[in-house]
């Protein structure tokens, strides 16, 4: 029976890092603040936002929202951005995404200040990923995926490592820590041919591939550690992973839940980027 990689664990120890980090900044009469821009009411921003703000309720950060109609002109949402990146008071920002077809998503994603780019929507913070600059801040899932490892001791130096999914959101910056992190590393995707032959020979494994139970048993071998990103609901109405959790974990010697793995990780994740971006300004 594999090891539970419970995100609750983690995110309890990242809470307390954060809480200590908030209290330093709060002697010297700052208080660290995250602005979320959102364009229209789709159900999961929403969720998404109610999470955010209660972790900022929790931790002693404090928020303030910028709520615009789905109609809104690309105009408009540049005043917005333009307005909080000059506010001095506004350490971090999260804007929604995906943005209306009207606007033009990567001009507005890059009009945000890097420096205040807590969740790496502008290619400033992707480049410095790549690059390991500390530049904005890299993308909050991945790194809630290097949270977990770093928390229950699963070193990476010279182990194999495999990330299903090529995305800029998850995959492909994650296989760039991974690097950081001195293990080996193979992107799969939709095009690998025989991506099972590939992944059983991985010692740790994540899996972002966007898809409902799509790692089954034959993409996994005994002694791994497997990360989990996907968050999907499943025909009964569940949440569910991208890994078919009961015909993998019987297999691998640890894997992440879903939910109760990545998800709850990548909320303080957010939090601390913004106390992050305030220790750094006034460092």
């Amino acid at each position: 029976m594999a090891k539970q990689l419970l995100g609750k664990e983690v995110t309890a120890a990242l809470n307390e890092r954060i809480k200590a980090d908030v209290a330093k900044l709060n002697e010297k009469g700052i208080k660290p603040t995250l602005g979320i821009i959102r364009v229209g009411e789709r159900p999961d921003d929403l969720s998404y936002e109610r999470g955010a703000t209660k972790r900022c309720e929790t931790l002693g950060v404090e928020y303030k929202k910028y709520l615009l109609p789905a109609d809104v002109s690309q105009e408009e949402l540049l005043k917005v951005i333009d307005e909080v990146n000059n506010d001095d008071s506004i350490h971090g920002v999260l804007m929604f995404r995906p943005l209306p077809k009207h606007i033009n998503q990567k001009v507005v994603e890059n009009a945000l200040a890097a420096e205040k780019d807590v969740d790496c929507q502008t290619e400033a913070s992707l480049g410095a990923v790549f690059t390991g600059q500390k530049v904005g801040f890299p993308p909050c899932t991945p790194q809630a995926c290097m949270e977990i490892l770093d928390f229950y001791g699963i070193d990476c130096t010279g182990k194999k490592a495999v990330v299903i999914g090529r995305s800029l959101v998850v995959g492909k910056p994650a296989a760039m820590m991974l690097i950081q992190k001195n293990a080996t590393v193979t992107v799969c995707h939709t095009r690998t041919v025989d991506m099972p032959s590939v992944t059983r020979e991985a010692d740790i494994v994540i899996v972002a591939a966007g898809r409902a139970g799509v790692v089954g048993a034959e993409y996994v071998s005994a002694g791994q550690t497997v990360i989990d990103v996907g968050i999907n609901m499943n025909e009964e109405g569940k949440l569910c992973g991208d890994c078919d959790y009961a015909a993998v974990e019987p297999i691998v010697d640890a894997i992440t839940p879903v939910p109760g793995g990545v998800g709850s990780v990548t909320t303080s994740v957010l939090v601390g980027h913004v106390v992050e971006a305030a220790m750094r300004k006034y460092a």
